[in-house]
């Protein structure tokens, strides 16, 4: 019962702070029969919320033991299906054992249920598959051995790629791989476990290297971020849309590169500072690189200014009162969530949680405030009540656009005035094109 009205709320707030989940190879989840599910792990609970709002089934989950550092904390995390483990660079846990964690990890398999793991054993901030542990191998194998191969047991990777996983409104794809069999190991593992285990956790590393886009180093993943940027969907063509797109598109400017490093490797720091000398010009000029796409007609431009304005000004009381009843609580989570973590990592999860207390407590007291001014009518509550947080993301969505027609007021002004700038920024970005897709 706990788990299932937490998955609810839980589901509720990713899907307001993800403005896009895409979701790729579900079929493969909705296989018969025990599972075990790996996950990268870019973004701490998150990732855990994740894969439980994308999966139909119950789902369990392993978590280190430092959560489970007091009984009730043992209570309330077992009810929510979660099974703890010492990890070595943690130390040992009072109350936790391996043993008989492992056990239960068997338990449930053997009766059909659905694990997940994330084998990385860490969660960092970065398009990088780190190394994975050998543990959800060792589960996977143990328990096809004490079942004489006959369980049936499939493992599941997914590939969790965030946009900007801790920025509201940002976006994820699940891509959701085929199911690895880990029964052709089992002979090999009641001879020689460790490299049973080694052999199976590559195999999972390699199918789930597939499903992500991955760096080598931060510095490569803020190259190809400015590149994907500043070239846009005109120069990286692809028939996928959203989220799925973004990836997509990602992931070939990371292989374009990974080529050019091997073929080239003198002509990376030409891109890189000519995509850094694009971006500063770009963002001196106060204009989006995308606008350098566009076919320049002033008559067109100057139309689209003024519907603009006109869709602003008719949008402009819907957009003050989801301010008046949402900018508090948006201020002051943002507030503590800085206050609360360091870790970035942390920073959407957290935002959710505080989001599920915030926004309703708000809410509600501008409720009681309403019902002294207007008819007590119970109908009337329910569309004021739902009205807040229609307006709230109104208003996100109205600073946004009033920021990108101030983007294209200023582009207007350029192409008029200094338009050799436009043309010289064209022709570099141009020159980018052709040194990072033709090379």
């Amino acid at each position: 019962m706990l788990y299932r009205l937490l998955k609810i709320i839980v589901g509720v707030g990713i899907r307001l702070f993800y403005r896009q989940i895409r979701v790729v190879g579900l079929e493969h989840l909705e296989t018969r029969g025990p599972k075990i599910i790996l996950a990268n792990h870019p973004n701490t609970l998150m990732d855990a919320w994740m894969v439980g709002h994308i999966c139909n089934q119950r789902i369990y989950y392993m978590a280190k033991g430092t959560f489970f550092n007091t009984r009730f904390k043992r209570w309330m995390l077992g009810g929510l299906g979660m099974i703890p483990v010492n990890r070595e660079s943690d130390g040992k846990i009072d109350g936790v054992s391996n043993l008989d964690s492992f056990e239960a990890c068997y338990r449930l398999l053997e009766e059909g249920k659905t694990l997940v793991i994330f084998p990385e054993g860490s969660s960092y901030q970065e398009r990088l598959l780190r190394k994975l542990k050998s543990g959800a191998a060792r589960i996977a194998l143990q328990t096809e051995a004490r079942n004489e191969k006959k369980l049936g047991l499939k493992i599941i990777p997914i590939g969790l790629n965030y946009t900007e996983p801790e920025k509201f409104r940002s976006s994820v794809l699940a891509n959701i791989g085929a199911p690895i069999n880990p029964t052709a190991h089992v002979d090999l593992f009641q001879k020689d476990s460790l490299k049973a285990a080694r052999k199976l956790t590559e195999e999972i590393r390699i199918s789930m290297t597939r499903l992500l886009v991955n760096s080598e180093s931060q510095e490569e993943e803020e190259l190809v971020e400015g590149i994907v940027d500043l070239l846009s969907s005109e120069y990286v063509k692809t028939p996928e849309k959203g989220v799925e797109r973004d990836v997509k598109q990602m992931r070939e400017v990371f292989q374009q590169m990974n080529a050019i490093r091997i073929s080239q490797p003198w002509r990376i720091k030409e891109i890189a500072l000519l995509v850094e000398s694009l971006k500063i010009r770009i963002e001196h000029l106060h204009i989006k690189s995308d606008f350098l796409d566009r076919k320049y007609r002033t008559s067109v431009f100057v139309r689209q200014l003024v519907s603009s304005f006109l869709v602003m000004l008719i949008g402009s009381p819907f957009f003050i009162f989801g301010m008046i009843h949402n900018f508090i609580q948006y201020k002051l989570i943002d507030f503590l969530v800085l206050k609360s973590v360091d870790d970035v990592e942390y920073h959407a999860p957290v935002s959710v949680l505080f989001s599920l207390i915030v926004y309703p407590l708000v809410y509600t007291s501008f409720l009681i405030g309403f019902s002294y001014f207007i008819d007590d009518s119970f109908w009337w509550k329910l569309v004021y009540f739902v009205s807040m947080p229609l307006s709230g993301l109104f208003a996100y969505y109205y600073v946004k656009y009033y920021r990108h027609i101030s983007f294209k007021r200023k582009y207007v002004f350029l192409m008029r005035k200094r338009k050799s700038d436009i043309e010289t920024l064209k022709r570099e970005r141009e020159s980018l094109r052709k040194l990072v897709i033709e090379s």
